[in-house]
């Protein structure tokens, strides 16, 4: 992809708690091996992210703490304005706020939350940016914010979350997924490396009149020090059904092989498809650690 190249950063989104210590030790040795951000996500069965992030202010000094991603839906601007604010000023102005416009009926409906089309998500997304980024940006407003403004990371795959992005975020995050025809809400598979490749540069194409385009991210859903393909992609295969095997190995969701070796991935993925930013989730952390050390800041 043309245009600038961005340094790498690394984030790990943080989906298994264990007690308040375990997080918390997970949180320091994220900040130990390197990891630019610490992440939590926003799903019903899982810890709350606000609290989480929280905690991890209070024993983390340099990374950046983010929302990977709030699901729009279970938010109204005003209370999702004062829980930034909080975790903004507790962290020292360390705050990222991730929204995407949610993904799993059933997390709605266990919640008692009206479940509206894909439009209708995203119109509820973008009401919900545009009025906490007003809320933030209102002196009278009070709390008030370490950082002005608070970054923005806006998740999806679709024209009009990427055209917000484009317009208001920071950064526009891609899992590279769409939704199983015919199976449950949230049932998701992976789009080829192809069709992610049209999706970020759709988002670039968005961005054009602005002077600093969105950074890039990319959530990678597995890691592995292998030296056996054939085994690593019969693991794989779940992930991106009807895929070939050329298509799986070169697909930016799954990094396999040496710590040296995934580092030529990202730095392929990045020259191809723009992502700079890389977040894995907590599972994989300590594997992909060699390779945060490998390339953090180049």
């Amino acid at each position: 992809m043309s245009g600038p190249v961005r340094p790498f950063r690394f984030g790990v989104n943080m989906v298994s708690f264990g007690s308040g210590e375990e997080f918390r030790q997970r949180c320091r040795r994220a900040e130990e091996q390197g990891y630019d951000t610490v992440h939590v996500a926003d799903h019903l069965g899982m810890s709350a992210p606000f609290p989480a992030l929280a905690a991890a202010a209070e024993v983390t000094e340099r990374p950046r703490l983010g929302t990977f991603v709030l699901n729009a839906g279970f938010w109204n601007p005003a209370l999702l304005a004062r829980e930034v604010v909080t975790v903004d000023q507790l962290s020292g102005g360390r705050f990222e706020l991730g929204l995407g416009a949610g993904y799993v009926k059933a997390e709605h409906d266990r919640a008692g939350l009206p479940w509206s089309s894909p439009g209708g998500r995203v119109d509820h997304l973008e009401h919900l940016v545009a009025e906490v980024t007003r809320l933030l940006a209102d002196p009278e407003h009070t709390p008030r914010p370490v950082q002005e403004p608070v970054p923005l990371l806006i998740g999806g795959n679709g024209d009009r979350v990427l055209r917000l992005a484009a317009r208001t975020a920071a950064v526009a995050a891609f899992t590279g997924g769409r939704q199983v025809a015919g199976e449950p809400d949230g049932t998701m598979a992976l789009i080829s490396p192809a069709e992610l490749e049209e999706r970020t540069r759709a988002a670039m194409d968005f961005a054009e009149d602005r002077a600093e385009p969105p950074e890039l991210n990319y959530l990678v859903q597995y890691v592995a020090q292998t030296a056996d393909p054939g085994e690593a992609l019969e693991r794989l295969r779940p992930y991106g059904p009807g895929m070939s095997d050329e298509e799986l190995l070169a697909h930016p969701a799954l990094l396999l092989g040496s710590p040296k070796e995934m580092a030529e991935q990202l730095r392929a993925h990045r020259e191809r498809f723009g992502f700079s930013y890389f977040t894995v989730l907590d599972p994989f952390m300590d594997v992909f650690a060699p390779v945060v050390e490998e390339l953090g800041g180049s």
